[in-house]
């Protein structure tokens, strides 16, 4: 299972790539049913201006597709980062029963670092949660992407100083 659950987060660390050639957020997500992708996305918000182009629901999307059915049962969702709430959200009414993900997100991410939406009681549908997989690659490319963006930030910066 962990040979596999690694090709899948290497499928979903492509589709991030992706999202890094556009000048996106890095993050990539695929779903599986029955070993075969049923899914896959990076974020798109710059591109289609839409604040829920989250690769995540994406993927969803596709996956719901593919099968004739907005319910997700007998998949599972890898993902690079850690999803935020409108993510977990989307998971837990797709009823995706197992999500992978890669780096935890201090700032938004609610399966397990500022809170924990999918193991909440509360909720009718509660997937397994596997976190860490693949993190060091994951967290990689966001790290490198976020430094790039500062760094322009900081020249953009200094020019401006540099022309007044």
């Amino acid at each position: 299972m962990q040979d596999e659950a690694a090709r899948f987060m290497t499928l979903a660390l492509r589709e991030a790539e992706y999202a890094l050639q556009q000048g996106e957020v890095p993050v990539g997500c695929v779903i599986v049913h029955d070993g075969q992708i049923i899914g896959k996305a990076h974020n798109q918000r710059e591109m289609l201006q839409d604040p829920t182009a989250h690769a995540e629901i994406l993927a969803i999307t596709q996956a719901a597709a593919a099968l004739g059915s907005w319910r997700l049962e007998q998949t599972r969702l890898y993902v690079t980062l850690e999803p935020c709430p409108m993510c977990a959200g989307a998971i837990i009414l797709a009823r995706i029963p197992e999500v992978y993900f890669g780096a935890f997100d201090p700032k938004a991410g609610v399966c397990g670092t500022l809170m924990n939406l999918l193991a909440d009681p509360r909720f009718n549908h509660n997937p397994k949660v596997y976190s860490g997989l693949m993190a060091e690659e994951c967290g990689a490319l966001l790290t490198s992407f976020f430094r790039n963006i500062r760094s322009q930030q900081r020249l953009n910066s200094s020019t401006n100083t540099l022309d007044t």
